[in-house]
This record gives structure tokens, sequence and C-alpha cells, in this order.
């Protein structure tokens, strides 16, 4: 199977995302698990604590690859559009906060889709999406 068949395969996904993300990781094989492809991408958070207190407004690292953050960004941005399980995900965590509720939100979709795409390189397989009750399609 094609990365590029893979990462076409989720709705919302068209050929400019799905080259643009596979121009950007080139090898899935140069990142051990998927925590190393979201930093790659910039989409990991500085740690901010002192003793045993942990802040709650923690930036986002202006590291990475910012081409691969773009392309992840956007892909979501229409992702969420088409597969209910990502607009779910994405409307809960907007839901959670009180300012700059569409960006946390995609962001913290985009850490979520870096996952689903780490995993659908490495084990080259289709993306396959989850049952909601009720639905038979």
């Amino acid at each position: 199977m094609s990365e590029y068949k893979c990462l076409e395969s989720i709705s919302g996904v068209g050929p400019v995302y799905a080259g643009g993300i596979l121009a950007e990781i080139g090898q899935i094989d140069r990142f051990a698990d998927q925590a190393n492809l979201a930093k790659y991408a910039g989409l990991t958070w500085k740690k901010h604590d002192s003793g045993k207190r942990q802040s709650e407004n923690t930036p986002l690292m202006r590291t990475g690859n910012h081409f691969l953050w773009y392309y992840l960004v956007e892909a979501v941005n229409s992702v969420i559009r088409y597969v209910p399980e990502y607009k779910a995900f994405c409307q809960k965590e907007a839901d959670e906060v009180t300012r700059n509720k569409h960006k946390r939100a995609v962001t913290m979709t985009a850490r979520k889709f870096t996952r689903l795409v780490y995993t659908l390189l490495s084990e080259h397989q289709l993306y396959v999406p989850k049952q909601v009750n009720g639905d038979k399609n």
C-alpha cells in the first residue's frame, strides 16, 4: 500500500495535503514513535513547572518543521468537516477554554491527527472510521 493512498483514505485529506505531509515527513521510519513525529512538526508544548506546581497555560513550542505543522493543521481543518470523531474531539477541546477556542482546538486535534498519520504510514494501512452507534454506513 502506498503511503499516499493511506493518507488519502482519510475523508477531507486530498492530494495537496497528502502530498505536502509526505514531502515534509520523508520516510516514516526516521521517527521512533508518534511523539517524535509530533515534536518534529512542532506540535508539543513547553513544560512550565516550579517544584510541585504545574502551569495550566503552557505555550506551544515554536520549533520544528513549520511546513509540516501548516499541512497538518490545514488538513485537520478539512478533516473535522468530514469525520465525526475528529469534529467531536475538536468541539470538546474548544469547550474547555475561554480564550482562543478555535486555535487551541484545531492544534490539539492536529496533535491527535499526527498519531493517526504515524499509525497509518508505519503500518501501511487505510483509514477505517469508527462506527458511531446506530450508524450502519
